[in-house]
């Protein structure tokens, strides 16, 4: 019998699925079947974000999706409301944690798509440590000001269900030293963390190398940092810039969006396409045990949010 062997005329399929691409005066952005994330924008031929090549696997979270939970839970294991303990599988082994959420290697259908926006979905069945079902949509699309997303959860089970939402872009700082680049982001408070990475206590921002709400280089302060009590533009929306010697990139976000959180290490450790993670996020990490800005879907019920990055 003879082993089955690929045909050397054929290209290799890409680690992260489909590639979906939408474009729109001077913006293009492409968006993937696995995880339903974000692997590049760009404007006029210029990164927005640090994305990654289409032959790679995606790395660091990069423009990922953080469904039913951003960030960690401890242990994996939670007990909400009057249900049965669960346990999660642990894919922050060092740590000890479920990270990220179920969904971000999930393969998921392009649902609509033309030439500036395509909605991508995905059905979370029940699962060890997650007895639900959720419908999840998310819309990419590009107008005048640059990218918006909308997405949305569905809860079409029978019973209640605990829910966060998270997304994990770069920003692109291109050539530019990590110390040069310059940050704002308009919170009073953040997120002390323990040796695991899960939250200790909430602290103000004044005095310390956490305070960036008047703009200011990173330097050497060295970010893993969630952030709440974020003060809004008059439009309602918050909005976090990111800006080095060649390009600049705010990202915004609707109100639902009570928390952010904002990576630097890629960055200084050089590790990919430089960029900063800003990452809105609707709870802080471990909510399922602490109930922080955890949202309940009851059967039917629909949550949606939107954010976007828009540059200079």
């Amino acid at each position: 019998m003879s082993a089955l062997t690929a045909d050397p005329s054929q290209q290799a399929p890409s680690p992260t699925g489909q590639q979906w691409t939408i474009a729109h005066r001077g913006y293009e952005a492409t968006i993937v079947e696995v995880g339903g994330g974000l692997r590049l924008l760009t404007h006029d031929g210029v990164d927005i974000v640090a994305g990654y090549d289409v032959d790679e696997p995606c790395q660091s979270g990069r423009g990922q999706q953080l469904m039913p939970w951003p960030n960690r839970i401890r242990d994996g294991r939670y007990c909400w409301g009057d249900a049965t303990p669960q346990q999660l599988p642990l894919t922050e082994v060092p740590l000890g944690n479920a990270s990220h959420g179920l969904v971000r290697w999930a393969l998921w259908e392009r649902v609509e798509h033309s030439d500036s926006a395509v909605t991508v979905g995905y059905r979370l069945h029940p699962q060890p440590g997650w007895p639900h079902h959720l419908d999840l949509h998310t819309t990419y699309l590009l107008d005048d000001s640059g990218l918006v997303v909308t997405a949305a959860a569905r809860n079409v089970g029978a019973t209640a269900a605990p829910f966060g939402y998270g997304a994990h872009p770069y920003l692109a700082i291109g050539d530019t030293e990590l110390s040069d680049v310059t940050l704002t982001v308009p919170a009073r408070q953040r997120v002390e963390v323990d040796e695991r990475s899960l939250p200790a206590a909430t602290l103000p921002v004044e005095g310390t190398d956490y305070d960036f709400r008047e703009v200011r280089p990173v330097g050497s302060t060295d970010l893993d940092t969630a952030y709440t009590e974020v003060s809004a533009d008059t439009d309602g929306m918050w909005r976090v810039t990111v800006a080095a010697a060649d390009r600049s990139a705010t990202l915004w976000a609707e109100p639902t969006f009570t928390w952010l959180q904002v990576f630097t290490d890629i960055a200084r450790l050089h590790k990919g396409a430089p960029g900063i993670a800003v990452e809105p996020m609707t709870c802080p990490a471990d909510a399922f045990n602490s109930g922080t800005s955890l949202l309940t879907l009851a059967p039917g019920e629909e949550w949606t949010g939107t954010w976007g990055i828009s540059p200079g």
